[in-house]
């Protein structure tokens, strides 16, 4: 049995901060408080800040299908040097998670992971995805019960993206009844296809081919649409939906008059909105290409007062990694669309937010919303991220573990930094 003594750190609560000692055994927390007890290791943990595994709720690891972009094991390599120690993943691998066979496939692939939790979204763009979804969710086999618990939610797209998952027309509300009456998380991409497709026109018609007319082409409207139809449907069904990368001030409103009515909607903000604007497209080009795009300036302040009224329940990094290649080639306009994120978010929400926010949006929050079942430090706990908020640094992508070998937060300047995991 190995023994680890965490010494004068600071414990992050949702109540609070508590200034205590750990005892862990065998990875596990089996003391809290003052203690004086010998352990084969001891770690001062003066002046640092004491968080359990931090969630993203939101990243494409891309396999099976597109391991040239990245896998399992490199993701989740840069996942946990940044702290983050459970991830919810989407389902537009190749093939897409649309079937009870490619999820087994995917929680087989996990098992060989022992650097984190992945859990998985499951995708429906077809009727019959649906009955696959019904069956997966009231199977009493063992099989499917043990499927079932790494399944976090499902996921459709308004639109297409990366993956052309595309939810069939007139599909849409009875995937919201199945996922009320099943109670499970529906997660949306909200872009409304006939208001991208107007804007895509008249974009061509201007002949403007740089890459900063991707926002232009997915403009604020096509979210505001979109979101506005799934609260309609929520409303009615009463389902529990969660609008992913949420990026416009339109949108932030409608999610927020929705809360209030009642309806049980959440949202999620993504790094890239929250740090870079349109004014980006210049240095990144089209590194800063993703769905939904760069925003204008008023559209991230809007994103930062919804974190701070507490419309926004999570900041998840939609982490979505490309080779540099496939970046980079040819037409601007036909670049891939993502970017990469799951290790810079920490440190990057540092230099803005409270211990107790990054508590809440990373890990308080998306627990709850995905019923991922994780417990905060207490009793019990294997997951733990230890953080310096005093390290100054600067994030360069050869530092960095995503198998992409990029960044679009290069040369950004952060204070705050994963200094040990327990998991």
């Amino acid at each position: 049995m190995t023994s680890i003594l965490i010494k004068n750190g600071t414990i992050i609560r949702s109540d609070g901060l508590e200034e205590a000692d750990l005892l862990l055994r065998d990875g596990r927390i089996v003391e809290i408080g003052l203690i004086d007890t010998p352990a084969d290791e001891t770690i001062d943990a003066s002046g640092k800040l004491i968080f359990p595994g931090f969630i993203d709720c939101h990243v494409h690891f891309r396999e099976p299908g597109y391991e040239e972009k990245a896998t399992m094991k490199t993701e989740a390599a840069s996942a946990r040097a940044g702290g983050v120690l459970t991830v919810c993943e989407m389902p537009n691998t190749n093939p897409p998670t649309v079937t009870v066979a490619a999820l087994a496939d995917k929680v087989r692939r996990a098992s060989e992971i022992h650097d984190i939790d992945l859990r998985f979204f499951f995708g429906i763009t077809k009727e019959e995805h649906l009955l696959g979804l019904r069956e997966l969710f009231t199977s009493s086999s063992e099989e499917m019960q043990r499927l079932r618990k790494r399944c976090c939610g499902v996921k459709v797209y308004f639109d297409h993206s990366t993956g052309n998952q595309k939810i069939e027309e007139g599909l849409l509300p009875a995937v919201f009844e199945a996922c009320a009456e099943l109670g499970i998380t529906l997660v949306g991409h909200c872009e409304d296809a006939g208001t991208i497709a107007g804007s895509v026109q008249r974009v061509a018609d201007s002949k403007e081919t740089s890459v900063a007319t991707h926002s232009e082409r997915r403009p604020p409207e096509a979210e505001a649409k979109a979101i506005q139809h799934a609260i309609d449907l929520a409303k009615k069904y009463k389902t529990h939906f969660h609008v992913a990368h949420l990026s416009t001030k339109q949108g932030i409103d409608l999610v927020r008059a929705a809360k209030k009515e009642g309806v049980t909607i959440t949202c999620e903000v993504a790094p890239h909105h929250l740090f870079l604007t349109v004014d980006d497209y210049k240095k990144l080009g089209t590194l800063g290409k993703m769905n939904p795009p760069l925003r204008t300036k008023d559209h991230q302040e809007a994103l930062w007062k919804g974190i701070h009224d507490g419309t926004v329940d999570c900041i998840a990094t939609d982490h979505a990694p490309h080779t540099l290649a496939e970046k980079q080639a040819g037409d601007p306009l036909k670049a891939l669309s993502g970017v990469p994120g799951v290790e810079t978010m920490i440190p990057l929400l540092l230099k803005k937010l409270s211990p107790i926010d990054l508590y809440r949006l990373c890990f308080e929050n998306p627990n709850r919303i995905f019923h991922l079942e994780k417990n905060p430090i207490e009793v019990g706990t294997s997951s733990i991220v230890i953080i310096d908020p005093n390290v100054e640094w600067t994030i360069h992508a050869k530092d960095l573990h995503s198998k992409c070998g990029w960044t679009p937060f290069e040369g950004m300047k952060v204070k705050g930094r994963v200094m040990k995991v327990i998991n």
